[in-house]
């Protein structure tokens, strides 16, 4: 409550200079400075005008370029969203408005819900990682809200948002590092005067999922119309729909055989014995003996297609002009929101364990088949089943690797708590006729805190195992309660899971410090054949970032049962100070054959300092050239050329080394294969497995291994080259209210901060086996459970090495089109926009002696968010009047199984190695009167599509963008839904 407290009052002379004004006579009217988009950019919405950026002159600052002016136009394709188009959606978050961006891949957002959640959400352009595109506030970085540096679309206001646009390709020399597949500026509404009350309701066919949203914006003039205020306050909140509320997820079915699959954590109990035969048995619960493993469990039904979501935030500005050349600024944002994961329930993850033999629940028929397995005869069996104490020379016990999924205890519940504010101040105004300045500093906090209920802790179930009777502990540690983990659903007893469970929780804090100044405008000349004068930027920046990660005893211990890893403590810091400079050219204009020739170019030199002992500094430069040429009106190419960079960010560089899971389809030691190919037997032996375990190695557990990745203090910036080529037309001569964009884009990274998959490592050593991988490092690199020989098991089992290095290589390219229609049809009037790409390649190769693997309309353990070939978005509004009734189109292209995983792991079965294309429509009906009123409903998913079903375990798990049977990020896993939405304007 202090910190929230600190952050409101950071904002609260923004929000009281609001609140001062409302009483002023302005406050009745609804005035708000407006200017049309850019007439080179694609707007996917009706044609209103929307708020310009700087609404108050007569500059228009295009997104990718510092130059201001107002005939500007961008080089580089911008994708436009006004604020029409998220009212005609209904979006409630920036990545509702952001997830169905032809080009884009689905980033992290609410259904995202077992590994990989982070209580954040994500943009992720041309699916080059969300790590690599920016996220701008009217054109200025915030504070970023984890340890990668990227931005919280949770925390972006919409409801003062007046468009957003999406510029692909490298960025960083107009925007710093980072921007090397593009930025997302979303462009705040300026002088605004009046108030406005918005509220909208969201609700699935099947009575779930609901989502209620409502703001409130206040504006008004001051001081003579010298300054505006403005405030707005939000709240939002989402109910959760679980897995077993859908058919297509409530039990999860191979991708492989078809058949129901779960959890090899389960009840009763599946055990492993050190040094015996005794491998991935269950304990029947009837008989009590060790038979093969009959009954996996069924997480689905406590696992979400959408995760509950609650945020209240706050957004405050005001400027005002100190004079007739300087105007001050400032904004602030404050947000605070609550996002809740819901896993099954923890348990013993094959954490090795030593059991007594005279264990008071240990049944006697499995008792029996250890002593068996032990060469103990029946008198030794049954002295030790008797065995009371340590010092009872029949005393004996045995390492077990235990699998067992403590239900009774309930589920693992996750509260992702953000609050983040962000502050920004300065000073803008002219130093002559021609050339401004802009001179600002911003600083902005987040905290994000996981507060984590229904863990077990392993070291509490390992001394509660150590027991020779059912009421005291053979630790003799105080409150320690014996435990039946041997029995079925029910035999651990409330007393029982009281000493097992503790809840846990950690932060990650995060704060960017800024301090900014561009001046800008025309040198005051041109050249001889054109009539535009020369246009220029340059300034200078500093930004200092920096990152914490500390968790309370019990999270960084790595204690609690089937947690991906400790939360180990992180503390780092890197400065960056640039100078930039930009120059626009007009060359030719006005001439027969060339009604515009212009030219740019930029240019950015990058210092950076890391605050860890022994880490390298580095400095960078990135560039940019490019130009326009127009032979006539309306007809207009495109080009350019960029060089960016990425710096490391603190997680890269600053995390420990850890164990983590990752997704690998399956593992060739398990079963019967080793016992009969004499190479895979001795490769299993090289890894770590015992030799009693061959043939007995369980397979993997949901689809996931054990991995050992870390940060890389010794990592420099990834570089960049993107070029794109594109064509304009608006031909208002012979067809007025067209205009469409075709450009083509190539983007390659190279030196890329990389970590190869889990299932690449993996393959390197097992899809070409011979007489020598047994001594390879590429084979003993991989280390197993020492107890049972798999890649599992919370003990330290370091499974497969994933580390980060500059050793990687990305590389994409596509076309993008665009085309907005606009005219009247009898009566009404016809505004269609359509927005498509057309994805070449997507080709990723994490390390030199990697795959170059291409993902581009394949999916697979490897690939992440899938990314399509082709999609696209179509738009059809009809207007008569005050009444509007617009489709929305959104087709997905189909999608296979990734040849490369076919040929390691075999071919999906029942159809599940293709996806068909996909089509969603939404319907939306809008009324507004006078300007005063609008009501909009929208039926999304229209004709209730299901998602494709593919199974759950052929896609990537961490993050999990594969589960519930197919891609809830990608594709509609909750069916049709209905919205209304109310706006008042006074």
């Amino acid at each position: 409550m202090k910190q929230t407290l600190r952050y409101i009052r950071l904002i609260s002379p923004i929000i009281v200079s609001a609140i001062t004004v409302i009483g002023s006579p302005a406050f009745a009217q609804t005035v708000e400075a407006t200017s049309p988009t850019p007439d080179s950019e694609i707007s996917p919405s009706a044609p209103d005008a929307v708020d310009d950026e700087n609404a108050d002159t007569n500059e228009i600052l295009v997104t990718g370029s510092l130059i201001r002016n107002a005939a500007a136009k961008a080089q580089a394709p911008v994708l436009v969203l006004n604020a029409d188009e998220a009212n005609l959606r209904q979006a409630n978050t920036a990545q509702d408005l952001l997830r169905d961006l032809p080009g884009a891949v689905a980033g992290i957002g609410s259904a995202v819900n077992n590994v990989g959640v982070t209580g954040t959400s994500t943009v992720n352009l041309r699916g080059l990682g969300s790590n690599r595109n920016l996220v701008l506030l009217d054109g200025n970085r915030v504070v970023p809200s984890d340890l990668t540096g990227v931005t919280d679309l949770n925390n972006i206001p919409l409801a003062l948002i007046a468009r957003t646009e999406v510029l692909t390709g490298g960025a960083s020399t107009t925007y710093g590092a980072d921007a090397i597949s593009g930025v997302v500026n979303f462009i705040t509404r300026q002088d605004f005067v009046g108030a406005e009350i918005s509220a909208s309701s969201q609700i699935t066919q099947e009575g779930d999922g609901a989502y209620q949203r409502i703001d409130l914006t206040l504006g008004a003039d001051f001081a003579d119309g010298r300054g505006n205020a403005v405030l707005s306050i939000g709240y939002q909140k989402s109910d959760p729909i679980y897995q077993s509320d859908r058919d297509f997820s409530l039990f999860n079915v191979s991708s492989f055989t078809g058949q129901e699959i779960g959890s090899g954590t389960g009840v009763p109990s599946t055990i492993s014995i050190a040094g015996t035969r005794l491998n991935g048995l269950q304990v029947d619960a009837a008989s009590g003996a060790l038979i093969p493993a009959y009954r996996p469990y069924n997480f689905n039904t406590l696992n979400l297609l959408q995760t509950p979501f609650e945020r209240y935030n706050v957004y405050g500005a005001t400027h005002y002009d100190l004079g007739d050349d300087v105007t001050f600024y400032m904004r602030g944002i404050y947000s605070h929101n609550v996002v809740t994961s819901v896993q099954a329930p923890s348990g013993s993850f094959g954490s090795t364990f030593v059991i007594p033999l005279s264990n008071p629940y240990l049944p006697v028929a499995a008792r029996n088949q250890i002593c068996s397995a032990l060469s103990l005869n029946a008198a030794q069996c049954a002295a030790a089943s008797s065995a009371g104490s340590l010092a009872d020379p029949n005393y004996r016990t045995v390492r077990a690797n235990l699998f067992r999924r403590a239900v009774e205890v309930g589920p693992r519940i996750f509260d992702f708590t953000t609050d983040q504010f962000d502050a920004r101040a300065g000073f803008r105004g002219a130093i002559s006729d021609s050339v401004s300045f802009d001179v600002s500093g911003a600083y902005g906090e987040s905290r994000n805190t996981q507060n984590v209920e229904g863990y077990i802790r392993i070291s509490r179930l390992a001394d509660a195992l150590l027991a020779t009777n059912p009421v005291t502990c053979l630790s003799g540690n105080p409150g320690c309660v014996p435990v039946n983990v041997f029995g079925d659903e029910g035999s651990i007893t409330p007393e029982m899971a009281q000493y097992l469970t503790a809840d846990s929780s950690s932060f990650v804090k995060t704060s960017l410090g800024q301090i900014r100044g561009v001046i800008n405008g025309d040198l005051g000349t041109s050249l001889p054949w054109a009539s535009d004068m020369i246009d220029f930027a340059f300034g200078a920046e500093y930004r200092s970032y920096t990152a914490s990660q500390a968790g309370d005893e019990l999270s960084s211990s790595g204690d609690l049962g089937g947690n991906t890893g400790a939360i180990l403590p992180i503390d780092g810091r890197y400065d960056v100070v640039e100078a930039f400079s930009e120059i626009s050219i007009p060359v030719i204009q006005d001439m027969p054959g060339i009604e515009n020739l212009l030219l740019n170019g930029g240019i950015r030199y990058s210092s950076y300092k890391i605050f860890a002992p022994d880490s390298p500094t580095f400095n960078t430069t990135t560039w940019k050239a490019g130009g326009e040429y127009s032979p006539v009106r309306g007809l207009r190419f495109r080009g350019g050329y960029q060089r960016a960079v990425r710096a490391p960010n603190i997680g890269e560089l600053f995390s420990p080394s850890q164990r983590t899971l990752s997704s690998l389809n399956s593992d060739r030691c398990a079963g019967g294969a080793p016992t009969t190919y004499p190479i895979l037997r001795s490769v299993c032996l090289a890894q770590g497995a015992p030799a009693s375990a061959i043939g007995f190695i369980p397979e993997l557990t949901s689809g996931l291994a054990n991995n050992t990745s870390g940060g890389n203090p010794n990592l420099s910036p990834e570089n960049s080259d993107s070029y794109t080529v594109g064509l304009v037309i608006e031909p208002s001569v012979w067809l007025d209210g067209l205009s469409a964009t075709v450009d083509y884009y190539h983007i390659k990274i190279v030196d890329a901060i990389s970590a190869p998959s889990a299932a690449e490592v993996y393959g390197l050593c097992f899809n070409n086996l011979t007489g020598s991988s047994a001594a390879s490092s590429e084979c003993t690199q991989i280390r197993r459970n020492p107890v049972d020989g798999s890649l599992l098991g919370s003990d330290g089992v370091p499974g497969v090495p994933t580390p980060l290095t500059n050793a990687g290589k990305y590389e994409t390219a596509g076309i993008d089109v665009g085309v907005n229609y606009r005219r009247s049809v009898g009566m009404v009037d016809l505004d269609l926009s359509f927005n498509g790409n057309w994805t070449s390649y997507a080709r990723y190769q994490a390390t030199p002696g990697s795959v170059n693997r291409d993902c581009a309309g394949f999916y697979s353990v490897s690939c992440g968010s899938l990314q399509p070939e082709i999609s696209w978005t179509l738009r059809t509004t009809l207007i008569y009047d005050a009444v509007s009734l617009s489709l929305l189109w959104r087709h997905i292209g189909p999608m296979e199984q990734e040849p490369l995983s076919i040929a390691t792991g075999g071919l999906a079965c029942c159809g599940y190695d293709r996806i068909a294309a996909y089509d969603l429509f939404d319907l939306t009906a809008r009324f507004e009167l006078a300007d005063r009123f609008t009501f909009v409903a929208t039926a999304q998913n229209l004709f209730d599509r299901d998602p494709p079903f593919v199974g759950a375990n052929i896609g990537p798990r961490n993050p999990s963008f594969n589960q519930a049977n197919t891609f809830p990020s990608t594709y509609d896993a909750l069916g049709r839904r209905f919205a209304v939405g109310v706006t008042v304007t006074f």
